[in-house]
């Protein structure tokens, strides 16, 4: 069921929206038609619990959700001032309780989120259908519930969505491997068809009249032996690449009834339809935040909404010591990119000046930036994006450090203010959204049928308490024990779970 109530969308409100779609295309911004909709606190708080979504699948998680949203609220903590949903046409919600500044701010700042989502090509994979997708969802996952029981059907969930973020969020510009649950597996050549000349396993180079001393018949029969073993181990092994996306594995591979799988299959689309969401915070932050200073200042402000403006553009992209602002950081990011393109300071030329006072004054009058802030915008995530175009001049001129947690103190501290560890943190969080890189290299783990991943460890370990709950239901899709591969204080580890304990051992060194 639908959280919103229809509230008539006022004359004046409808006025405003024009003169802002009709500003926002004049800049060149291009989108989807958008439909505004206006919406009490506890409506919005609600949209919000449900992702951004009128409607989804019933669980209780958007109960938990929507309470922290109002209770945050109404506690003075938080309020949210719009809402917009990647689709097309795009749907944003305006609160009923913003002052017009606000509603003109938000129009704004909307129309910069809808060209980006339509324009950015991480985005261009996703279902611009989504509203109807999730509604889709639901009625199914409804269906299931009668059928089945509500606990069950929920408690399954519970399963699918503790692995929601173990998917490949490169797989829908890069395609790893074949998606069809039952794809054919490539044929391999025949023994007659093999190369004569291709070396012979285990032997060694040796002179004619010393090869029957040095590759005895013996020695080489059991090493062709072995390499005959090893060869049927790695074609019968699944998947024969480690794979990324793990939810895919688990659908086509673990013994799922068919409601299972299709409730496993509607977690997996919405997981891959908000990745390009978590991927692009800092620039969708940024376009918008960029698109709405420029235009209130030239063309929505009239005198009485100064101060308003203000103060509420100022609260937005407020810094506090120990978090990153997404909207500071891309709006700033944004302006220092196209003053550099305008004034012509980059390139081989500009790179090799050594004196800053030059560096500085330099300005070639290019008048560049505008297209190049568009190009940024279509070709580029948070990841590369702050690897292309974070200077050493930006994080001196913003004042940016690196922030840690210090052991001694039990606090959190500035760890450095220089610029390598600076780009270098922040690249290391926004890596792969932030969350570990898990991966499958075995679905049949000593020829017993087990599921075994492996943690890519990049210096951060993994959380005990969520590893074990994790691996506890992933047992439960899998329905056979489960190992993960990992590092714990240095030393390499595996994580199993058997369906009844929880187990932890040394990693089996290669013999």
């Amino acid at each position: 069921m639908s959280m919103v109530k229809e509230i008539r969308f006022p004359a004046h409100l409808a006025e405003i929206q024009r003169q802002m779609e009709g500003h926002a295309r004049s800049y060149g911004l291009d989108f989807f038609p958008t439909i505004f909709e206006l919406v009490d606190c506890d409506q919005l708080n609600a949209v919000a619990a449900y992702g951004g979504f009128p409607t989804r699948y019933p669980h209780w998680r958007w109960g938990m959700e929507y309470e922290q949203l109002s209770k945050g609220y109404h506690y003075g903590l938080q309020k949210i001032y719009e809402l917009v949903i990647n689709n097309d046409p795009c749907y944003a919600y305006l609160m009923t309780s913003n002052e017009l500044t606000d509603q003109k701010m938000v129009m704004a700042h909307v129309y910069g989120h809808c060209d980006f989502f339509k324009n950015n090509l991480w985005f261009a994979h996703t279902n611009r259908k989504m509203m109807d997708q999730t509604a889709n969802h639901g009625n199914r996952i409804r269906q299931y519930m009668d059928r089945f029981g509500v606990d069950t059907v929920e408690n399954f969930i519970d399963a699918c969505l503790s692995v929601e973020d173990l998917i490949d969020i490169h797989a829908p510009h890069i395609r790893r491997t074949d998606d069809r649950p039952n794809a054919a597996k490539p044929q391999l050549d025949s023994p007659e068809e093999e190369d004569p000349d291709a070396p012979i396993p285990g032997r060694l180079k040796s002179k004619d009249y010393m090869d029957s001393y040095v590759n005895p018949r013996h020695v080489l029969a059991a090493a062709a032996e072995a390499q005959a073993a090893k060869n049927a181990y790695v074609e019968r092994r699944f998947p024969a690449e480690p794979m990324r996306d793990v939810m895919l594995f688990i659908l086509q591979h673990a013994p799922l009834k068919s409601w299972q799988a299709d409730v496993l299959s509607i977690i997996r689309d919405e997981a891959y339809y908000f990745a390009p969401q978590a991927q692009t915070k800092i620039m969708n932050e940024g376009w918008a935040s960029y698109w709405h200073s420029t235009i209130m200042t030239r063309h929505g402000i009239a005198p009485s909404d100064l101060i308003c403006y203000c103060d509420h553009h100022s609260g937005t992209m407020a810094t506090s010591g120990g978090r990153l602002n997404p909207y500071k950081i891309g709006l700033e990011l944004y302006r220092d990119i196209e003053e550099r393109w305008n004034r012509g300071q980059y390139g081989k030329e500009y790179d090799e000046i050594d004196n800053y006072e030059t560096k500085r004054q330099w300005d070639t009058k290019a008048g560049l930036g505008r297209e190049k802030i568009f190009e940024v915008r279509r070709v580029h995530n948070d990841l590369t994006f702050i690897d292309s175009y974070l200077t050493l001049d930006f994080c001196r001129q913003h004042r940016l450090f690196s922030f840690g947690f210090n052991p001694g103190s039990d606090a959190y501290e500035i760890e450095s203010r220089e610029f390598p560890k600076i780009k270098e943190r922040l690249l290391f969080n926004l890596t792969n959204a932030g969350r570990p890189m898990i991966q499958v290299v075995d679905g049949n783990y000593k020829n017993r049928g087990e599921l075994y991943l492996e943690h890519h460890h990049n210096g951060v370990d993994l959380q005990m308490n969520y590893a074990r709950d994790t691996l506890t239901n992933l047992c439960r899709l899998w329905a056979r024990p489960v190992h993960i591969e990992t590092m714990l204080d240095g030393a390499g580890v595996v994580l199993s779970y058997d369906g009844s304990q929880h187990a932890q051992r040394a990693v089996e060194k290669a013999a």
